[in-house]
């Protein structure tokens, strides 16, 4: 038998009531006596006249906690195979959600794809795939979320302060009790995930009622998602992806390290030896897409509408669990023509 040494209780004591005070105290309060915080209040005030006092005291009020630095520095896009991402979001529980969604809201969805051109399917599926249709749309408040990552994660300070900049005016703009708005680890709000810029350039008032309310109001969050794609160039009728074989595929980026950019075209691509099927012009833009399946290495061509895709989320990944996840809700809601244009694989 192993004797416990004299010492090892109080230390293990010690380590729990370290513990105990961590999980107590998960944050720290923002110290609006640093430098660069002073820069920001005065950007604030200068630029847009807000109240110093009423700023240094909201600030105040966020906190900084280690798990949203933790969460942003591991997301899934960068941690997990094709393989596994895909089995997180293309899965039968999902297609049943996205079917209820579908009855509940299929003459929104109706009546904004007819307006915009962007495929119901495409617009539930972001939903399905961003927020489980708005059941999961964050547990922490975006001031925390923006003011941590603002202010202590240097490899994207200068770019979460200008989201945390761009919430203070949206939350002025639409009326929003700031300290009360939750979303992800990132500051992203509501079912359509929206960051507080791409709120404010893109959100539209989908009823008619004077507000964009991106967090409750689904005429108002399905129409955003919809003029977020049309802002971003989607082409209505045309293809997303398509399956793609090579019989060399040296010369191309090794699966799993794609480069989002339309840099080759349908012409190019046959002619460098990719077969796949298509209606489009020899000229019009692709990508080559390579990820590592279930058996083995698969390929796609990935045209205009899955580049706009990936600018809702910079990951081919993304792109492609939310165009399969669309085939399948096509599929299960009886929309044939539609699921034969948007075919899984």
């Amino acid at each position: 038998m192993t004797r416990t040494r004299p010492h090892s209780a109080p230390t293990t004591r010690f380590l729990a009531t370290a513990l105990l005070l961590t999980l107590s105290f998960p944050g720290f309060a923002l110290d609006t006596g640093r430098d660069d915080v002073n820069a920001f209040v005065d950007e604030l005030v200068n630029e847009y006249q807000f109240d110093r006092t009423w700023l240094v005291s909201t600030l105040s009020d966020g906190e900084t906690k280690q798990k949203i630095i933790d969460a942003m520095s591991r997301p899934a896009e960068k941690t997990l195979a094709w393989r596994e991402y895909r089995k997180i979001f293309v899965t039968e529980k999902r297609i049943n959600a996205g079917v209820t969604f579908w009855e509940e809201h299929g003459e929104q969805l109706a009546r904004i794809s007819a307006e915009t051109g962007v495929p119901p399917e495409i617009i539930a599926a972001i939903v399905g795939v961003e927020t489980y249709y708005g059941r999961l749309t964050g547990g922490y408040r975006v001031l925390d979320a923006l003011a941590t990552l603002g202010f202590d994660y240097p490899p994207r300070a200068k770019f979460f302060r200008g989201e945390l900049k761009e919430f203070f005016l949206l939350a002025r703009d639409e009326q929003l009790e700031l300290n009360d708005v939750m979303g992800s680890y990132a500051g992203a709000m509501g079912p359509p995930q929206f960051i507080p810029s791409s709120y404010r350039a893109y959100a539209v008032d989908g009823d008619g009622d004077g507000r964009r309310d991106l967090l409750g109001n689904w005429d108002d969050i399905l129409a955003s998602v919809a003029n977020y794609f049309v802002e971003h160039g989607w082409r209505a009728g045309e293809p997303v992806a398509v399956p793609g074989e090579i019989d060399n595929p040296q010369g191309f980026p090794p699966v799993g390290k794609n480069k989002l950019k339309l840099n080759e075209t349908v012409g190019s691509l046959a002619a460098k030896g990719v077969s796949f099927d298509t209606d489009l012009d020899a000229s019009a833009p692709t990508q080559l897409i390579g990820f590592d399946g279930d058996d083995g290495d698969e390929y796609w061509v990935g045209f205009k509408n899955f580049y706009v895709i990936t600018r809702y989320n910079r990951s081919a990944m993304y792109a492609m669990a939310v165009y399969q996840l669309a085939a399948e809700l096509a599929k299960a809601t009886g929309n044939v023509a539609v699921a034969a244009d948007v075919a899984a694989p």
